[in-house]
């Protein structure tokens, strides 16, 4: 069985979007997230009987589809999110998968995970109070998470009785800061999520506004990767030796793809190590193919016996990252703990893991106008700043700009397995940047960490 580069590109664009909802308190993004899933048909009965009771309990005598997202106990009774609430639902253009993340300052870290995988962010503005500080910090998550595509969803519109001004206002403030930041396509939709008006049906209040609804831009925004081209990487996660009659000589190199394309026949080189070798065979579900792409988990056979083990990184020979052990990167801290400068920790990358000690915190970064702190010293939870890492062994790092997938890594302690931190290497905004150096590691520093 063979697919051809033709057949390859025909699969290239993609079925699935990925995208986060963000905005600040009381804003209607829980409205907005349940009346998108109400209006295009994606609530089970059961769901919605439940919604309607507890909407009835609550003295509402039209159901709050907020309550659909708010799953959590201390959601509804205070009326807000705090957790990410992961919604999947489909139409017969596109499968979605929905992050409903916090708003609230102390809940940063909760959006940063949701925003983390998205393909495209819906930030929320109230259109009585314009773009606010909150929404600025949300635009700026966005930016750092390098997600390609943000919408402006100015709410309430029903509100401000659906003036077009104000609408244009709101979206020009907004539009200017996101490109200062380096999102790449910005698109402002306005809305009434609690009347429906522009989320899956056009609004009979706004004639003055031509462009597509929520859902339709959902399901049009262009997620398509020319995964030709892509940098290709399989961090190998097992390696299989069966040793039996039948497959006596077998050893395949097993796990996801994490980008780009991998052909039989290809020179491929085993990172960190740096040893080379030729794509002899591409396993796929139990059939052999001649060409593999990201996120197919597949089995690569390599034409010479060489040492490969879990935590190694496949790549193209002509097409290799650097191979540093002093990283530098911007991370977001999410432990209750803080984090501090000599503090050491475990790096989890792909699927290797390497002890690591924090050398250096040069900045802090202020969300609300991007502004840096210097040496702070510590992050603690929420924070969000630079660092410079060094690790006990060397990594084969992207910058997060290239590849999401392998330019992004967590900070883990060592003592108990709590996620501190997660990072993501190279150059914070595609705007604008920080750049720090790592002093020399010391021995005293090094003792006991076999760097």
């Amino acid at each position: 069985m063979s697919t051809s580069t033709e057949q390859l590109a025909g699969l290239s664009a993609t079925t699935l979007l990925r995208f986060a909802t963000a905005g600040s308190v009381d804003d209607g993004k829980s409205t907005l997230v349940g009346r998108l899933l109400h209006d295009s048909k994606s609530v089970l009965t059961d769901q919605l009987e439940a919604v309607e009771a507890a909407s009835l309990r609550r003295g509402q005598e039209a159901p709050d589809l907020a309550l659909l997202t708010d799953g959590l106990r201390a959601e509804r009774e205070q009326g807000i999110t705090i957790d990410v609430a992961y919604r999947y639902f489909a139409t017969p253009r596109r499968r979605f998968i929905l992050a409903d993340t916090p708003g609230h300052v102390q809940y940063t870290r909760n959006m940063v995970t949701g925003a983390s995988t998205a393909d495209l962010a819906v930030v929320l503005v109230d259109a009585r109070n314009g773009v606010i500080e909150q929404t600025r910090r949300h635009a700026a998550v966005a930016a750092l998470l390098r997600v390609p595509h943000v919408v402006l969803a100015v709410n309430k519109m029903d509100l401000v009785a659906y003036e077009e001004k104000v609408f244009a206002a709101i979206a020009e403030e907004f539009t200017a800061y996101a490109e200062e930041l380096g999102v790449p396509e910005i698109t402002a939709i306005p809305i009434s999520a609690l009347a429906g008006d522009n989320v899956v049906e056009p609004s009979a209040h706004m004639d003055w506004y031509g462009g597509p609804t929520v859902l339709e831009h959902l399901e049009t925004v262009p997620v398509s990767h020319d995964l030709t081209s892509c940098h290709a990487r399989l961090p190998v996660q097992y390696v299989i030796r069966p040793q039996t009659a039948e497959l006596p000589d077998y050893r395949g190199y097993a796990g996801q793809i994490a980008a780009g394309t991998f052909r039989v026949g290809e020179p491929v080189t085993v990172l960190p190590s740096g040893r080379t070798s030729t794509v002899a065979g591409i396993d796929l579900l139990g059939e052999s193919v001649d060409i593999a792409w990201t996120p197919q988990s597949v089995t690569l056979l390599l034409a010479d016996d060489i040492d490969v083990s879990r935590g190694d990184l496949i790549v193209p020979s002509g097409d290799a990252p650097a191979i540093t052990q002093d990283v530098e990167a911007t991370v977001c801290h999410v432990a209750d703990q803080p984090l501090t400068v000599g503090q050491r920790v475990l790096l989890k990358h792909t699927t290797r893991t390497v002890k690591a000690i924090v050398k250096e915190i040069p900045s802090r970064l202020t969300l609300d106008d991007l502004s840096q702190h210097p040496d702070p010293g510590r992050l603690v939870a929420n924070d969000i700043g630079r660092v410079t890492v060094r690790t006990a062994e060397p990594l084969a790092l992207d910058s997060y700009a290239d590849s999401r997938r392998t330019g992004s890594f967590l900070l883990i302690d060592p003592a108990d397995g709590t996620t501190l931190a997660a990072g993501m290497a190279g150059e914070a905004f595609a705007s604008a940047s920080v750049h720090s150096h790592a002093p020399a590691a010391t021995a005293e520093d090094e003792e006991g960490w076999d760097f």
